[in-house]
């Protein structure tokens, strides 16, 4: 157990560092480690259209942050994930490269949650050639996903 408060922590230290105002941040294999203790519940904020494409987490739960084509914001988020995630229990979110995830840890923070932001995403940074996955990320660190 002092383990994940270790990784609790850390998480902690990082938001304080740039003055988040949610829970923390954590790299992807910290998530999988908490995810894999049932200490938090990952949220996918990516579109349909990037789970078809790229590849899904078989733990995660999904809500769109935004629609494909457009990016159009989904209006819903909030209550979407108020009826599908327990406020009891902390969690993470998860997008393409961190982004979208920390814009849905504040408002999941608002509402009332313990609420992290993954770091680096499920693709990861983009190398010289805009590729993806090949630095860091969720794939990059051969944690499960699926298509």
């Amino acid at each position: 157990m002092n383990a994940f408060k270790d990784i609790l922590n850390l998480a902690a230290q990082r938001a304080a560092a740039k003055s988040l105002p949610y829970a923390g941040e954590l790299t992807p294999q910290e998530a999988n480690e908490l995810l894999q203790e049932n200490i938090l519940a990952l949220v996918d904020v990516r579109s349909q259209a990037e789970l078809d494409l790229v590849g899904k987490i078989p733990m995660a739960t999904h809500i769109e942050w935004a629609f494909y084509p457009g990016m159009t914001p989904n209006a819903e988020f909030a209550a979407l994930l108020e009826a599908q995630v327990d406020k009891n229990k902390a969690v993470v979110f998860m997008c393409r490269t961190g982004g979208r995830s920390h814009n849905a840890a504040l408002v999941a923070q608002q509402l009332g949650y313990t609420a992290y932001n993954m770091l680096e995403g499920f693709e990861g940074e983009a190398n010289a050639q805009r590729q993806r996955t090949l630095i860091n990320g969720w794939k990059h660190a051969g944690l499960p996903w699926n298509n």
